[in-house]
C-alpha cells in the first residue's frame, strides 16, 4: 500500500456540505493501489449504548487522473458533530484504517484520534451557487464589433486583419436587434466585454464607471437589451474591471496632478513620483501587464473596495444583470473577493460570480468568494486534443479527471468551458483552417457537462489571429457565413439539451487510444468523438439513430466525427 499517496482533508475540501443533511467524503490514493474504501461514519456526542449510530458506507472510484485515484461517498445523517474514518484494501487484500492523517491496523476507538466534521459549522458555508446557471450555454460578445444599429461600411466591418484601435461602431441596440440570433443558436446566457466609458475599442480601461461608453448607447439602451433578454429567457452579464482603471479615471488622474498630496495617492501601487510611463519603460506603479495605461487598485485601501462594491451594485440594481466576470480576479486578494462575495449575494442570491483565471485555482472556489471560473485548463486540453492532435483521449480523461475530482462538485456544472475568446486566436486558427476538427472541438465543448461559452461568430467559422484580430467584424453577410458550421452548432446545443445526462457529473469519461476514441456515457445517452484521422469501426452501435443527424449509424466513424445515440 502507498502511503504516500494516499490522503484525505478533514474540511471542506474533502468533507463537504452538499446540502443540508447531505455530505460528501473524499480520498485520494495511488492509482490501482486500492481495491476497496469503505467510510464510517457515528456521532461524536451521543452515547452508543443509548443509539449505535455506527455505519459503514462502501465509497466508489469517481475517476483517476493517471497518478492518483478518486474515492467519493454521499452520507446523510443529523448530528451536532460527526466522527469518521477510512477502511482501506489493497490488491493484496491487507488493510488499514485511516484517521487523524494516520494509518492503524485496528479500528480506533478513541474519538479523539478520528476525523472531525461539525454539521452546523459546514452547513453555514454551504456553497450555493445560483441553480439556473448549471450547465448552460454562454455566448460572448465584443460590442463594438458585433452588431452595429447604424450602416457601416463593409469595407470597415469586415477589414482583416484588424487592429486594436478601429471602431466599427458596433453598440446594445445593434445587439438588441440580433437577439433573434442567440436565440436560433440556443443560448442561454450572453456575456459583454466591458460597457463603460473607456477611450478605447476593447474598453478594458475604464475612464467613468457609471456611464455605458457614449459609443455603445445609454443606461437605457442596456436596460432595455437586459429586459428583451430576460424575455427571450437569455441571462446577461457583465465584464468586472475591477483591478485596475483607465490614466484618465478621476482617482488615477489626481494622482497625476497632485503626486503624493492626491487624496487618492493610496488607490494605487505607486512607488515614485512624477511617474513615469511610456513604450518601452517599466511603470513607477504596478499596473497590469506592466502596461502603464492600466494601473492597478489597491483593494487594501478601504476606499477602493468600497467603490467597487457600489458599482457592481449598482449595475445589479438599476439595470437587472444577472452577474459579473471578474477580469484578471485572481490578482485581487482573497479577502476582497469574500467581501465583494457576501455583499453581492445578500441583496442578488441568483447574481452569478465568473472570475478569470488561466489555471486551475480551487482556493477560489470554495463557496465563499466565485460561483465559477473561465475554464482555461479544459481550453487547453481540448485544443491539443481536437484541434491539434498532441495528446491522445487518454491523457484528455486524466488531464479531465483531475479537475472533476479536485473541484469542488457544485463547481463542476458551471465551469466557463472555453475554446477561444477575445484574448485567444480564434478556434479555426487553433485547427489549422481544418472544419472537421473545429467540428469536433466545439462538440467536445458543447456535449461537455459545464457553461460552454462560445465566442461570437465561431459558429459561422469566423477567422481571425492573435491580439485584436480574433475580434473582426461579426460576419452578418450570408455570402460570408459557414451555414454548416451554423447547423452543427446548433444541432450540438439541441443535443446537449436534449440529452441531461451527458452532463451530470456521474457521467463516465473513457477511451480507446487504439482507435482515437473517446466516450462520454450518460446514464440514458451516449456520446462518441473521434479523434484521428483515419475511419474507426463501432460495430456496437450499428443501426442506432445518430442524435445529431437523426440517420442510421452504419458502424464506422469517419475522421473526426462525432455521434450521439440513445442507450436501450
Amino acid at each position: 500500500m502507498n502511503y504516500a499517496a494516499i490522503d484525505h482533508s478533514a474540511t471542506s475540501r474533502d468533507c463537504i456540505c452538499l446540502r443540508p443533511g447531505r455530505f460528501l467524503f473524499r480520498l485520494r490514493c495511488g492509482k490501482d493501489d486500492l481495491q476497496s474504501v469503505v467510510l464510517h461514519i457515528m456521532d461524536k456526542y451521543f452515547p452508543l449504548e443509548l443509539e449505535d449510530s455506527r455505519r459503514a458506507l462502501p465509497m466508489e472510484k469517481l475517476c483517476s487522473d493517471g497518478t492518483l485515484d478518486y474515492w467519493e461517498a454521499e452520507a446523510a445523517f443529523d448530528v451536532i458533530c460527526l466522527r469518521y474514518w477510512f477502511e482501506l484494501t489493497d490488491r493484496s487484500g491487507r488493510t488499514v484504517y485511516y484517521n487523524d492523517h494516520r494509518f492503524f491496523d485496528a479500528p480506533v476507538t478513541d474519538k479523539e484520534q478520528l476525523n472531525d466534521c461539525p454539521q452546523i459549522m459546514r452547513e453555514q458555508d454551504w456553497f450555493q451557487p445560483p441553480a439556473w446557471a448549471a450547465n448552460k450555454v454562454v455566448y460572448q460578445v465584443f460590442p463594438s464589433r458585433f452588431a452595429a444599429s447604424r450602416p457601416v461600411p463593409d469595407r470597415d466591418w469586415y477589414k482583416a486583419p484588424i487592429g486594436f484601435t478601429e471602431n466599427l461602431h458596433g453598440d446594445l441596440r445593434g445587439i438588441i436587434g440580433r437577439l433573434d440570433h442567440l436565440c436560433a443558436l440556443g443560448v442561454d446566457v450572453l456575456y459583454l466585454t466591458p460597457i463603460f466609458r473607456s477611450n478605447t475599442s476593447h474598453k478594458y480601461d475604464i475612464i467613468d464607471y457609471y456611464t455605458v461608453d457614449p459609443d455603445f448607447g445609454t443606461e437605457a439602451d442596456l436596460k432595455e437589451l437586459v429586459d428583451r433578454a430576460h424575455a427571450l429567457g437569455i441571462r446577461v452579464i457583465l465584464d468586472g474591471v475591477f483591478g485596475h482603471t483607465a490614466p484618465e479615471f478621476y482617482a488615477f488622474a489626481d494622482v497625476q496632478k497632485n503626486g503624493p498630496a492626491s487624496r487618492y495617492w493610496d488607490w494605487y501601487y505607486v512607488e515614485g513620483y512624477p511617474l513615469r510611463t511610456g513604450r518601452g519603460i517599466k511603470p513607477n506603479f504596478k499596473s497590469f501587464a506592466y502596461y502603464g495605461g492600466m494601473p492597478k487598485l489597491n483593494h487594501g485601501n478601504p476606499e477602493v473596495r468600497r467603490f467597487v462594491l457600489d458599482v457592481a451594485l449598482y449595475w445589479l440594481r438599476s439595470c437587472g444583470i444577472d452577474g459579473w466576470r471578474l477580469d484578471v480576479g485572481d490578482e485581487i486578494a482573497h479577502s476582497f473577493w469574500k467581501t465583494f462575495r457576501q455583499e453581492i449575494k445578500a441583496e442578488f442570491p441568483e447574481a452569478l460570480i465568473i472570475g478569470e483565471v488561466w489555471h486551475y485555482a480551487p482556493d477560489f472556489l470554495q463557496g465563499d468568494e466565485w460561483d465559477t471560473v473561465m475554464n482555461y485548463p479544459f481550453y487547453r486540453n481540448v485544443l491539443e486534443l481536437a484541434a491539434r492532435g498532441t495528446i491522445p483521449p487518454s491523457e484528455f480523461v486524466r488531464r479531465q479527471s483531475f479537475l472533476k475530482a479536485r473541484l469542488h462538485p457544485a463547481v463542476w456544472p458551471l465551469l466557463w468551458n472555453l475554446a477561444d475568446s477575445h484574448d485567444t486566436r480564434r478556434l479555426l486558427q487553433h485547427c489549422g483552417g481544418d472544419k472537421a476538427r473545429m467540428r469536433l472541438t466545439a462538440a467536445l465543448q458543447l456535449l461537455e457537462p459545464g457553461m460552454p461559452m462560445l465566442y461570437y461568430g465561431d459558429e459561422y467559422a469566423m477567422d481571425g489571429g492573435d491580439g485584436s484580430d480574433c475580434r473582426r467584424g461579426m460576419l452578418w453577410d450570408p455570402a460570408r457565413q459557414d451555414g454548416e458550421m451554423f447547423r452543427w452548432y446548433r444541432e450540438l446545443i439541441r443535443v446537449r439539451k436534449a440529452c441531461p445526462d451527458l452532463l451530470d457529473r456521474a457521467g463516465l469519461l473513457e477511451a480507446d487510444d487504439s482507435k482515437a476514441l473517446l466516450f462520454l456515457s450518460g446514464k440514458d445517452s451516449a456520446a462518441v468523438f473521434h479523434c484521428g484521422a483515419d475511419a474507426a469501426a463501432l460495430p456496437q452501435w450499428r443501426g442506432q439513430t445518430d442524435l445529431l443527424t437523426g440517420q442510421p449509424f452504419d458502424g464506422v466513424l469517419g475522421p473526426f466525427a462525432v455521434r450521439v445515440f440513445r442507450r436501450g
